[in-house]
């Protein structure tokens, strides 16, 4: 599984847990409610540790705990070669 999809998975469950919607966890974090909509909907294929602390904290968490979840077993990150002309910055 790829880290964004189960950065989604986690990030639905944990807001179904808590009974919240995706509005009032950006409030309770301080972030823009289009971090985490697009977080859910797998717009962003990476997000950074500073978004994933907000989120923690708007859930009253430690990162830790968010990442305590099945979906990270065996997580992939995107391929950022995915063309032989790419360049390594």
């Amino acid at each position: 599984m790829l880290l964004s999809d189960a950065i989604n998975l986690r990030i639905s469950e944990l807001l179904k847990k808590n009974n919240l919607t995706a509005y009032k966890l950006s409030y309770r974090a301080g972030i823009s409610n289009s971090i985490i909509s697009d977080c859910k909907r797998g717009k962003v294929k990476e997000p950074t540790i500073s978004s994933i602390i907000h989120i923690c904290e708007g859930l009253n968490i430690e990162l830790k705990d968010f990442f305590d979840s099945p979906y990270f077993k065996d997580v992939e990150a995107i391929d950022r070669f995915e063309h032989n002309d790419s360049k390594v910055i």
